[in-house]
């Protein structure tokens, strides 16, 4: 049976994802790196999975290359909300959200606006005369980049480190160890630099927030600092800007819904969570363990196997989703799992929703000729274990 994680075309991933929840919503499979899983890609069995207390995390210890990570570097990275089951993640979403407040993201509105802006100049100064423009390059990727860079105060010249470190830590498992371990390493290393630089010089951003963070007399500990701002980049640059440029795809690719939503613009919230459910960013959550055996979907996974939810398929699910494979700004609302579900539901949620709709609006309203420079056929997925996302995304604008 082929895998989706590798397949090289958007079609191609979600016929896999189609081929693997027709034989069962809870499957046993081998991934491509040669891990036994269990994958869940029936909706209602992902959710059951994603809150049943016997589906615990492990501390990273399903990550990639972990024979490979130093213990110290492994330490630094994986104490953090995903990582974690109660009662520590339950103290540890305590005192973030004492410093990730829906009242900073709502705050940041008028500075998105102002990126999304300049980063339309640059592609209109680059696709000008008809040249063909990589949308991802332009502006999927530098928006998140820039955004959260800014919500945790890191400096402008070190964006592009944090950039091609955060690549290749979120596709860990199609890299080889040394790479992995080595960006890692990197990117570990300039977060203490820059923690001990605001814990010296505070400032109004998120890191600042989270070294100050009390609750109870508690606080995080400088393991669980490095996790949550490590957790933040990875999580708050790349999967929004492959919803962003996966929307934009997804969108082009169905021109009556596109001009549905530039004839009425208050139809943009509706039409980023569609693009959430049709063609979300993240093809599974992060794996868990079975602490005792557990009965899924009328399958017992035994105890202590590995239990990964696909997102991508279950918000395909027919039994939950009439007519999943089309996609329809109008559908009554439902909820999808591409932000997770649970305790784990994503706490940048909100932020996420708030980019992509300024950056989708902003972009199909400035560029009304906005065109794909090549067939949809030719258009790439990268090779990831969570990520669903393009390698590029050749337009023309005029």
């Amino acid at each position: 049976m082929t895998s989706p994680f590798v397949e090289a075309t958007p079609a191609a991933r979600h016929a896999a994802f189609a081929e693997l929840a027709a034989a069962g919503p809870v499957r046993r499979v081998t991934l491509f790196t040669g891990v036994h899983v269990w994958l869940i890609t029936g909706y209602d069995e992902a959710r059951e999975a994603l809150t049943h207390p016997d589906v615990i995390k492990g501390k990273g210890g399903d990550g990639p290359h972990r024979d490979s990570v130093p213990p110290d570097l492994a330490a630094a990275m994986d104490h953090h909300l995903l990582g974690s089951d109660p009662p520590d993640h339950t103290r540890l979403r305590r005192l973030v959200s004492t410093a990730f407040t829906r009242r900073r993201i709502e705050g940041m509105e008028p500075e998105i606006r102002r990126i999304v802006d300049r980063l339309l100049d640059d592609v209109a100064a680059a696709g000008g005369h008809g040249a063909t423009v990589d949308l991802l390059a332009t502006f999927g990727s530098p928006l998140p980049l820039t955004v959260i860079s800014e919500l945790l105060g890191v400096p402008e010249d070190r964006r592009r480190d944090f950039q091609e470190w955060t690549a290749v830590a979120i596709n860990g498992s199609v890299h080889p160890a040394e790479t992995f371990v080595a960006a890692a390493t990197s990117l570990i290393t300039y977060v203490r630099e820059l923690i001990a630089h605001k814990r010296a010089h505070p400032s109004d951003d998120l890191i600042s927030g989270l070294v100050a963070a009390r609750a109870d007399d508690d606080r995080l500990s400088e393991n669980e600092l490095t996790s949550m701002v490590f957790l933040l980049l990875v999580a708050g640059y790349e999967t929004t800007a492959h919803l962003i440029c996966g929307g934009v795809q997804t969108l082009l690719a169905h021109p009556d819904q596109l001009d549905l939503v530039r004839a009425e613009p208050d139809r943009l919230p509706a039409a980023v969570e569609e693009l959430l459910r049709f063609n979300g960013p993240a093809q599974v959550t992060i794996p868990a363990r079975t602490a005792a055996p557990v009965q899924i979907g009328g399958v017992t996974i035994p105890a202590g196997e590995v239990v990964v939810p696909a997102p991508l398929a279950a918000n395909r699910d027919p039994r939950q989703f009439p007519n999943p494979q089309q996609f329809d700004i109008t559908r009554p609302p439902a909820s999808h799992l591409a932000f997770g579900h649970g305790i784990h539901h994503c706490l940048g949620a909100p932020l996420a929703r708030l980019e992509a709709r300024i950056a989708i609006g902003a972009l199909i309203d400035r560029f009304p000729h906005l065109r794909l420079a090549v067939p949809p056929q030719d258009l790439r997925v990268q090779a990831s274990m969570l990520i669903n996302g393009l390698t590029t995304l050749p337009v023309t604008v005029t």
